[in-house]
């Protein structure tokens, strides 16, 4: 079926920038009586029903796939199935078991699936009011089309974009888009073509909810093509970038797959030349894949994210993709939104602009203050003071609850418009009592909020007479005000005393505070003018508070090399004295609005140096997250509404708000926090630093031990002496005695300074060149031990090939355990001395080392696990040798690492 409005020249997008009539023309709707259930039916045919399109999860199947695709998987089911072309099926089973239980622990580790879009949909899923025929009906959301006349009221969810035709007293809260805090006003006027969403205010967006007042508008866009539905859509196409672990996990298997290649076809070709049997040397280049290849890692890897996934939790992050853990380490930026993530999001009265004075008032765990020119003082001291505590009071649609009725001072469940919360917290703190007051002025009506005048008026009997209350925007009172009140008594405002009014509200704007304006007047008539012949009281400021502990949390940020940048749909001043107060940014503040960062595009070198970006539209959020990481950054995003969700999946590391977070933000999120704190990231970044570190350490451990397997084998047999390690001796290394030392390294608690160095180049490798060098020495050291064993047992000893493989068993087996030593941090440092290092006090390397002596010593005295491994007693001629030898890269190993410089620490003063 074809579009019915095909012809038309009107643009649902652009809706909010006509007159309301013709956007209805536009739309072929008759506001009186709307659609008729005919047209309705077959726009429902054309447009589809108004949902959002659901996100297909991933299946287990694909999931379980996804754990078997490394290389270094790949690498192994080839050697296993060279294996079993031998005849050596021990072989082949004990690679294909650890295959299997590697691809299990992935699975369990990370089964989850991307529930982004099924949030939205149960956003959308209300019913509505609409205008067809006449009459008005319930539907389902469901079933709104465009054209459709809808009502709305407060408790409503608005179920589709509306442009509104009249609105009266209309608030919407928005924070699911904006993620700002504060209701915003409706009104109907036509808007200029270049307004952002944000600022749309005769559009009531699908999704958002109404709080107050009466509206009616026009449905112009529904399902995807609503700005809900825009962004769900622009989160759905937004693909899960890799964590730059698993890009460097893949590398490093790469790099091992050549090296196993060459390594085993050159020794296997040597050994033929020396007259060795062709399938002696095949068999020795399986045992030479083995030994290159360290199985443990996926499982140590796996299980170290792991343990840092539960100690994140135990801190208030929880961890949605494990891969997150060892990203949020690498970190360079966190770009993070202002409202509740640094600031407590909710709205405090912070200051009062009287006539004669200003009142600041300070709130803090310990209670209210009220201060004057610093010196604190009882709200009673001053006639205006409680005046304007009263009328604040008073001109007020909001209730405490049961805070109020209990005396405490939280009132947690409130309800009502936050700056009017804060007006009757602040009167209770100043013993003003709203309850009290009623009965002592009780309320003989009310004026709603006009979005015209952009004021809001109660009237109170008050000794046979009528006190209007009266609170608005400053720059409407200030118009109709006549007088203003002073301690002497109400005076004449004269046109000098608005002009210092006026400078003394901007004064007060440009500090990023949100102004109201209170008068009063008595009248004889409760149905006087509201609005005429007011006396001004005075302005009351408004501030989301920071929160206590930001500032700190950013100075460790900056000690560690992390550059935080501020992201907020609030007003540009507003943002800016928030990041001042919080310490971002170094010098010379610099702040962009949305519509500058538009104009640049997203290639501006600007962009990147930018403390501070207000304003700010879902694109624009995605395109900055992009803008940084083609910048060469590891970006961490925080986010908790509807509008985060793109950015945050696009982001290295989305971190969504779990408590006032909507689950959209969720869901699309690698990591929730529980407690909304800024400070929880810093604790998670530690965590993903100390993970990485402890990484670095396993895999140098594993790769130095299996690189002197390699060298062991390929070594002799290149010289013309028996191979002298197994296949099935070197696999139980590998899993035995390699992954337990390895995995009680991952948990390490790292060490004491790991947040004072430098971010690492998101670039790096997990092993770079000082550890490639560490690694060789490492592996040589280890190498010369295990041969000199091995020559010794042959040809000092006089051992058979039996028991001399059992003493290159037993030396290397000791050599590599003993080598877990030498994986603490280099350089002469008091936190990584030979003495004293987080290796040396970490419990889980003893329990590793009792363990894994444990098992060798099984490994010879069982018989059947002995006949297995083919282990022969090498008398304690042998045992001596092997247990002396073992010693010698312990003690090579820890003179390297003295000589070796130190990690790198972030400059006091280096710019970021």
């Amino acid at each position: 079926m074809q579009d019915p409005l095909r012809n038309s020249l009107f643009d649902p997008a652009q809706a909010f920038a006509l007159e309301g009539a013709a956007a209805a023309r536009g739309l072929e709707t008759a506001v009186e009586t709307g659609l008729s259930s005919a047209e309705a039916a077959r726009r429902l045919q054309v447009y589809g029903p108004n949902q959002l399109k659901a996100h297909k999860p991933q299946s287990l199947t694909a999931l379980l796939v996804h754990q078997f695709k490394s290389i270094i998987v790949w690498l192994l089911l080839a050697a296993a199935l060279l294996s079993l072309l031998l005849g050596d099926r021990a072989d082949a089973l004990a690679i294909c078991v650890v295959l299997l239980i590697n691809g299990i622990i992935g699975f369990v580790t990370e089964l989850r699936a991307a529930r982004s879009m099924e949030a939205l949909l149960r956003i959308t899923d209300v019913s509505a009011r609409v205008r067809r025929d006449g009459q008005v009906h319930d539907i389902s959301a469901a079933g709104i089309v465009p054209g459709d006349i809808v009502l709305l009221e407060a408790g409503d969810v608005v179920s589709a974009d509306v442009r509104l035709l009249s609105a009266s007293g209309l608030l919407c809260d928005e924070s699911l888009l904006s993620g700002e805090s504060a209701p915003v006003s409706k009104d109907i006027r036509q808007l200029p073509p270049d307004t952002i969403a944000a600022e749309r205010s005769n559009m009531a967006f699908s999704g958002t909810a109404v709080t107050q007042g009466l509206g009616e508008g026009i449905a112009v866009a529904t399902g995807m093509a609503s700005e809900l539905g825009r962004i769900g859509a622009l989160a759905q196409e937004t693909d899960g970038q890799s964590s730059p672990l698993e890009r460097r996990l893949d590398l490093l298997g790469q790099r091992l797959l050549w090296l196993t290649l060459v390594l085993a076809a050159v020794t296997s070709l040597a050994g033929i030349l020396w007259g060795h049997p062709v399938p002696d040397m095949l068999k020795t280049g399986v045992a030479l894949a083995v030994a290159a290849i360290p199985e443990g890692l996926p499982v140590v890897a796996t299980l170290c994210l792991a343990r840092g996934m539960w100690r994140m939790a135990a801190h208030h992050a929880l961890v949605t993709r494990l891969s997150a853990v060892e990203t949020l380490g690498s970190t360079t930026i966190i770009l993070t939104d202002k409202t509740g993530t640094l600031t407590e999001n909710r709205m405090s009265v912070a200051r009062y602009l009287l006539a004669d004075t200003d009142i600041t008032v300070r709130q803090s765990g310990a209670g209210t203050s009220f201060l004057r020119e610093g010196e604190e003082l009882t709200p009673d001291e001053t006639a205006l003071l409680i005046q304007a505590l009263e009328t604040g009071a008073l001109c007020n649609t909001a209730d405490l609850g049961h805070a109020a009725a209990s005396g405490s001072a939280q009132a947690s469940d409130a309800i009502g418009d936050p700056m009017e919360i804060s007006l009757l917290q602040v009167a209770k703190a100043a013993g003003v009592s709203h309850p009290d007051l009623g009965l002592r002025l009780p309320q003989a009506g009310r004026h709603a909020f006009d979005p015209d005048c952009k004021m809001m008026a109660t009237m109170h009997e008050h000794e046979g007479r009528y006190l209007y209350a009266v609170k608005g925007a400053p720059e409407s009172v200030l118009a109709v005000a006549t007088r203003v009140m002073t301690e002497a008594g109400e005076q004449p405002l004269s046109s000098d005393d608005r002009a210092v009014w006026r400078a003394r509200q901007a004064e007060a704007a440009s500090s990023g505070l949100r102004l109201l304006a209170l008068a009063s007047k008595v009248e004889t008539s409760a149905s006087a003018a509201p609005y005429a012949d007011l006396t001004l009281i005075g302005f009351v400021c408004f501030l989301d508070p920071l929160r206590v502990e930001i500032p700190q949390a950013i100075r460790e940020a900056q000690r560690a090399g992390v550059r935080v940048v501020m992201i907020t749909g609030d007003h540009p001043q507003t943002g800016a004295r928030i990041a001042r107060d919080a310490g971002i940014g170094q010098g010379e503040l610099k702040v962009l609005t949305g519509r500058e960062v538009e104009a640049m595009g997203g290639g501006s070198a600007l962009l990147t140096r930018t403390d501070v970006f207000a304003r700010v539209a879902p694109e624009t959020k995605y395109a900055l997250v992009s803008a940084f990481q083609s910048a060469g950054h590891v970006v961490a995003m925080t986010g908790d509404g509807v509008n985060d969700a793109p950015a945050l999946k696009k982001a290295d590391i989305g971190i969504a708000m779990g408590q006032r977070g909507t689950q959209v933000a969720r869901e699309a999120a690698s990591i929730v926090l529980q407690d909304d704190n800024f400070a929880t990231i810093l604790m998670a970044m530690r965590q993903g630093r100390i993970i990485f570190e402890n990484i670095r350490k396993f895999v140098v451990y594993l790769m130095s031990c299996n690189v002197s397997e390699v060298l062991i084998v390929g070594l002799a047999v290149g010289i013309g002496l028996p191979v002298p390690l197994l296949p099935l001796q070197i696999l139980f290394l590998n899993l035995v005695t390699d992954v337990f030392p390895a995995f009680a390294l991952g948990l390490g608690r790292g060490s004491a300074d790991v947040m004072l160095r430098p971010p690492r180049d998101p670039k790096e490798p997990i092993v770079d060149r000082p550890r490639w060098i560490l690694i060789g020495f490492l592996g040589g050291a280890i190498t010369l031990a295990t041969l000199a064993a091995f020559a010794l047992a042959l040809f000092w000893l006089k051992l058979g090939p039996g028991p001399a493989v059992s003493v290159t068993f037993l030396t290397l087996a000791l050599a590599q355990l003993w080598n877990v030593f030498n994986m603490r941090s280099s350089g002469p440092s008091s936190c990584h001395s030979l003495a004293r290092n987080d290796v040396l006090t970490n419990a889980y390397v003893w329990g590793a080392l009792a363990l894994c002596l444990g098992l060798i010593t099984a490994a010879f005295w069982h018989p059947g696990l002995s006949e297995i491994l083919g282990l022969d007693w090498p008398g304690l001629a042998g045992l001596g040798l092997a247990t002396a030898l073992s010693l010698l890269p312990l003690v090579l190993g820890q003179i390297f690492l003295l000589l070796m410089p130190g990690p790198a620490r972030v400059p006091p003063s280096a710019p970021l």
